[in-house]
């Protein structure tokens, strides 16, 4: 039977203390456990950012790329060996600056992966500057006149590219996050889960104490239907006073992209025996192509 402590690492955090990395941390080793992965059954894959130490962190198969480069290096694991469940964890810069272009492609395939971005609303390990989920006028050590651009909208972008699983939850509620990982996990697809990860240490301004009068959750609703797209639309644009988490929407009935892959169907590439190629097949294949 798999375990939280399945997942232990002996590399321990250099996060602040109170950051809310730790439990997103936590969130995804309960929930790898709950479903009962393994810790080899696992790749968690990962950019650059605070955010993305979280596989050093975690007794699992782990990579971290370059800058912004994490889905489509996610991408890549995946269609190796989609035997493993794979897990990306990064930042909102690394996610939404960088690669946000990687994001919307991967929602529009649905590749089958667990995308967990840390949104912080802030660029954290390079010490303060404004992100793409930073508020219109966000003073920081890059705009001292205040950001002049509209902050980018996970939710509804992920929603216009496609994506058949798009899900919130925040650090403040270590419960309804793991809980939201788990459903992610079962679904068959790309899953985006954005998550308000306080920075206490160069973002005061989006605390625990901002979220937490202001989140609830779309599941309280026996009315909220997951698979109306343009209900999730609608409670993708609201801000303020109340948030929305939870899952915006979810469909099941699109195959995931390497169901559609014809050299996935007889299982794996990874584990499979590497072929030598005989001399008339190498030479078809140079008249094929030269």
């Amino acid at each position: 039977m798999v375990t939280i402590d399945d997942f232990a690492s002996p590399v321990r955090p250099t996060w602040c203390t109170g950051c809310g990395n730790f439990a997103i941390w936590n969130a995804v080793k309960r929930a790898l456990a709950q479903v009962g992965l393994a810790p080899h059954e696992v790749m968690l894959v990962s950019g650059i950012g605070c955010g993305s130490k979280l596989p050093d962190y975690t007794h699992a198969n782990g990579y971290m790329t370059l800058h912004g480069r994490t889905v489509p290096v996610a991408t890549g694991v995946r269609l190796a060996n989609h035997g493993l469940r794979v897990l990306c964890t990064h930042g909102d810069g690394d996610a939404y600056a960088e690669g946000l272009g990687h994001m919307l492609h991967a929602a529009r395939r649905n590749i089958g992966l667990v995308d967990i971005i840390q949104d912080n609303r802030i660029y954290g390990l390079t010490k303060g500057q404004y992100s793409p989920t930073s508020d219109r006028g966000r003073v920081s050590k890059t705009s001292p006149w205040g950001a002049f651009e509209l902050p980018v909208n996970p939710i509804a972008l992920a929603l216009a590219a496609g994506a058949t699983f798009v899900a919130r939850s925040w650090s403040g509620d270590l419960n309804h996050l793991t809980a939201t990982i788990v459903r992610a996990l079962g679904h068959r697809g790309y899953a985006l889960i954005d998550v308000f990860q306080p920075c206490v240490t160069f973002n005061r301004q989006n605390s625990y104490d901002f979220y937490r009068p202001r989140v609830y959750n779309l599941q309280d609703d026996p009315d909220y239907d997951v698979t109306d797209r343009m209900a999730a639309f609608a409670r993708a644009l609201e801000w303020g006073d109340r948030i929305p988490i939870g899952v915006f929407y979810q469909v099941e009935d699109r195959p995931a992209y390497e169901e559609q892959v014809p050299a996935l169907k007889a299982g794996p590439l990874a584990p499979r025996p590497v072929e030598k190629l005989r001399p008339e097949q190498v030479q078809r294949l140079l008249e094929e192509f030269l």
